[in-house]
Formats: C-alpha cells, structure tokens, sequence
C-alpha cells in the first residue's frame, strides 16, 4: 500500500453541533452565550433587534408591479388550426367552438397564435400572431386580420 494509492477525499464532513468539549461545539455548539440567536426557534431572517432588510426597501411603486398576477395570453399554435375549412374564419368564438381553448380563460386573457407546425389551408386569422405564424399563414394563401 502507498500513499499515493488512498483514495482521494476532497470535502471534510461537517461539524455537527453539540457532541462535547472535544468537537469543539460544545456547551453552546457554537452560537455564543445568551441572547435571541442563541436560542431555538429564531426566524432566518432575524437581524439582531434591527430594521430587516425587507422594511429598509422601498416600496416597487407604479403600473405593472403585480407582474405574477398578470394573465398571460393563451397560446394555440398554427398545426392545430388545420381543423379548420378552407378560407375559415379564425377568432375567438370559432376557436371555442371547435374545443381548443377554454372559454373562461381566452375571454379573460385572450388568445395568440404561435408558428410551431405547418398550415396546409388557407384562413384568415383575426387574432394576434406571431411573426413565424404570420409567415405560415400567407405561405398558406391566407391573412392575418389584426
């Protein structure tokens, strides 16, 4: 057996709190003598008797904030049109009709159509595309009626 043979340990194991004098945790395992900090139960973000961080900021302000409660667009893409007969008229109402989007939903935040897949027929689109769709569209022999 060489040394050169050990196999390699590249991380020390971690202290663990409260295993006597000789761990070097021991009696109070690190968190000094007395105070909030040195007992259980503290929050995470307990500064000491401080203003928290969250108090010091401002408030974010103004139009758009709740950006997490924004509806987003519901996203039909164009292979899912080719349902559809030739020189149909696509909007809302004939989307719901045909079952591919849930009406609650569209009505709230409305609908857009994406370029994922071919469109074989042509139709004429009154809904927001984008411009990949926009292309497969008029390829198709339809249009787009924003």
């Amino acid at each position: 057996m060489n040394l050169s043979d050990l196999t390699k340990i590249k991380s020390k194991s971690k202290k663990r709190a409260g295993l006597g004098h000789g761990s070097g945790r021991g009696k109070t395992a690190g968190r000094g003598m007395k105070g909030q900090k040195s007992r259980s139960k503290v929050p995470l973000d307990f500064e000491g008797g401080a203003l928290p961080l969250i108090k010091r900021l401002p408030f974010l302000r103004g139009k758009g904030r709740n950006k997490a409660l924004k509806l987003k667009k519901l996203v039909i893409n164009i292979g899912a049109l080719n349902i559809f007969s030739k020189n149909a008229t696509v909007d809302i109402e004939t989307l719901i009709g045909k079952k591919l989007i849930d009406p609650e939903l569209a009505k709230k935040s409305g609908v857009k159509v994406l370029g994922d897949g071919d469109l074989n027929i042509p139709l004429n689109v009154k809904l927001p595309v984008s411009k990949g769709a926009e292309k497969k569209i008029k390829k198709a022999g339809g249009s787009v009626i924003a």
